[in-house]
């Protein structure tokens, strides 16, 4: 299922000047296929000021997300990763941003799933974090 959210979402970039601007970009194939509108990537950015960085879930991974209200059309992940490290608040780097936009409640849920079980794999997450093709990127999923 992650491989099929993600296929057409996956970006790479050198370096980008803000997190913020790291956000819109890892958001952006999925504001273009219409499956998010621009508020969904304002609220995402919005959650970070409030709540600080909470979505670096480990180090130099940032998953960003926000409420299915605020402007999800339907469920869908993209995948950016940067050469040098974005600082986010509290002095926080992050080279890979995995944007998650759930549709409802519980339809993230599997995604989640399988996008843990590479986090938790050894192997899989240096690879993911090695990756600089998009064919490595998935070829690490389900």
């Amino acid at each position: 299922m992650l491989k099929e959210y993600l296929k057409e979402n996956i970006q790479f970039a050198g370096q980008v000047s803000t997190w913020q601007q790291a956000i819109r970009m890892a958001a952006e194939p999925m504001k273009a296929r219409g499956d998010i509108k621009e508020g969904y990537i304002e609220a995402m950015i919005q959650n970070v000021l409030t709540n600080g960085p909470y979505i670096i879930i480990m180090p130099h991974l940032a998953l960003p997300h926000a409420r299915p209200e605020t402007g999800v059309n339907c469920t869908g992940m993209s995948f950016l990763k940067l050469e040098k490290p974005v600082v986010f608040p509290e002095e926080k780097p992050v080279t890979v941003i995995i944007v998650l936009a759930a549709k409802g409640e519980d339809t993230h849920l599997e995604l989640l799933a399988e996008l843990t079980d590479i986090l938790m794999d050894e192997d899989k997450l240096k690879q993911l974090f090695a990756g600089t093709r998009k064919q490595e990127i998935l070829e690490l999923m389900i």
